[in-house]
C-alpha cells in the first residue's frame, strides 16, 4: 500500500506554538520542506510569536516521521528525549523545543530551533572553505563525539535504550545476519563480512551512549566551523569505537578519501580533539575492525532503504539508488577483509 506524504500547514503550526507558549497570536512563514531526510522530514519555517513565554522571532525546523521508516530507528519521542539530553549535556545540537502531538499531522513530530549552515555532505567534502579551518573542525568534531560517549549507563532520561547483555558487536552481528537469513535476495559477500567480523571480533573497550550515524551529512557547519549535530535516530548504548569507524569509514568519505576523518579532515586531528576530552588514547589497532563493521551496516540498511520503494511504501528515487550503493560497499569490504588482520592491518596467509 502506498502511503500519501504528510500534510504540514503553516496553520498548525502556528496554533501549535500557541498552544505551547501561551502566544496571543503567532504567525507563521516561509515553510519549507528541507533536503535530505530518507527516514524522516524536516521542514524549516519562520515564526513570529506575539505575547506569551516566548515571545519574538523564532527559527524554526518541524522534524516528522516520515511515510514510512527503517525498522530500528527511534521514533519523534525518543529522539526528542535525546536531543534534550544533549542540549544538557553541552553537545552542540539544536535546542529542543517541544514534542508534537501525533494527531496533528497523523505523525510523530516535535520542533526544535533551526541552525544555521549547511550539512551537504558532497559539498563538505569538495569545497574546502565550509566549516571553516578543516584541522579545527575535525578536532571540534572529535571533542563533541567525547562529550556524548561521557555518557554512560544507566541513564534514567534514556528508558527507550535497553542494555544488552551481549558485546554492541556481537549484537551488531546477530541483527545483521538475521536479516540476511529472512531476505529473499543471498548476499554471499556480506555472509563472507559477517563470518570474518565474528571470527576476528575483538573484546569490547566500554559501554556508551553512542549517536551511531555520526558522519559527514549528519551535522551542519557554517563559515566559521560547527553549528549542530543532526539524526539521533539511530542512538543506543555501544562501543564508542562504532561511532569512530562510522565516521572515519571510507563509505562515509563521499569521494574525498585522503581525508580519512569523514572527508573533512585528516584522522590525526580528529583523534587528538576526542582523546583531549576524553582523556583516553583510542585505541587504533581496533579501529580497521568497526570500519569493516560501518560498511556492513551501511549495506544492510542500504538494502532496507531500497526496499522501502521497492515494496511501494514510499515511492522515492533517493531509496532506490541506495541500493545501488551494495556492490560497491560489498567489494570496498572484500579487499578489507580479505588478507588482513584487523588488529595489525598486515596482509595475512591464506592459511
Amino acid at each position: 500500500m502506498i502511503k500519501q506524504p504528510i500534510e504540514i500547514t503553516t496553520q498548525a503550526i502556528a496554533d501549535f506554538i500557541q498552544q505551547k507558549t501561551g502566544a496571543t497570536l503567532v504567525t507563521v512563514e516561509h515553510l519549507k520542506r528541507l533536503s535530505g531526510g530518507a527516514i524522516q522530514q524536516n521542514w524549516a519555517f519562520d515564526a513570529m510569536i506575539e505575547g506569551g513565554d516566548m515571545p519574538g522571532k523564532l527559527e524554526g525546523v518541524l522534524r516528522a516521521d516520515a511515510p514510512s521508516g527503517v525498522a530500528i530507528s527511534h521514533g519523534r519521542d525518543d529522539e526528542f528525549a535525546l536531543f534534550k539530553l544533549m542540549y544538557d549535556a553541552g553537545v552542540c545540537v539544536p535546542e529542543p523545543l517541544w514534542q508534537g502531538d501525533e494527531a496533528l499531522f497523523n505523525v510523530a513530530f516535535f520542533i526544535m530551533r533551526r541552525v544555521e549552515g549547511t550539512a551537504a555532505a558532497h559539498r563538505l567534502a569538495k569545497d574546502d572553505s565550509l566549516g571553516g579551518d578543516r584541522r579545527k573542525l575535525a578536532q571540534t568534531l572529535g571533542r563533541e563525539l567525547a562529550k556524548i560517549h561521557a555518557i554512560r549507563p544507566p541513564e534514567p532520561r534514556l528508558p527507550f535504550l535497553e542494555v544488552l547483555a551481549k558485546p554492541a558487536a556481537a549484537i551488531l552481528i546477530e541483527r545483521a545476519r538475521a536479516f540476511l537469513d529472512q531476505h529473499p535476495t543471498p548476499y554471499p559477500a556480506l555472509e563472507w563480512v559477517l563470518c570474518w567480523l565474528e571470527d576476528t571480533m575483538p573484546e569490547q573497550t566500554q559501554l556508551s551512549l553512542c549517536h551511531r550515524d555520526f558522519r559527514t551529512g549528519n551535522y551542519m557547519v557554517d563559515e566559521q566551523g560547527l553549528t549542530g549535530i543532526l539524526d539521533w535516530e539511530f542512538a543506543d548504548w555501544s562501543d564508542p569505537l562504532e561511532d569512530i569507524g562510522w565516521f572515519c569509514a571510507k563509505c562515509w568519505r563521499f569521494g574525498n578519501d585522503a581525508a580519512e576523518a569523514g572527508g573533512i579532515g585528516s584522522r590525526e586531528d580528529f583523534y587528538q580533539g576526542y582523546e583531549g576530552v576524553s582523556g583516553q588514547p583510542i585505541p587504533k589497532d581496533l579501529v580497521h575492525y568497526w570500519e569493516v563493521m560501518a560498511h556492513l551496516n551501511w549495506a544492510v540498511i542500504a538494502i532496507q532503504q531500497a526496499e522501502r520503494h521497492n515494496s511501494g511504501e514510499e515511492l522515492s528515487l533517493e531509496l532506490a539508488l541506495t541500493g545501488h550503493m551494495v556492490p560497491k560497499l560489498e567489494a570496498e569490504m572484500l579487499k578489507m577483509t580479505l588478507h588482513v588482520n584487523p588488529n595489525t592491518k598486515k596482509e595475512v596467509s591464506d592459511a
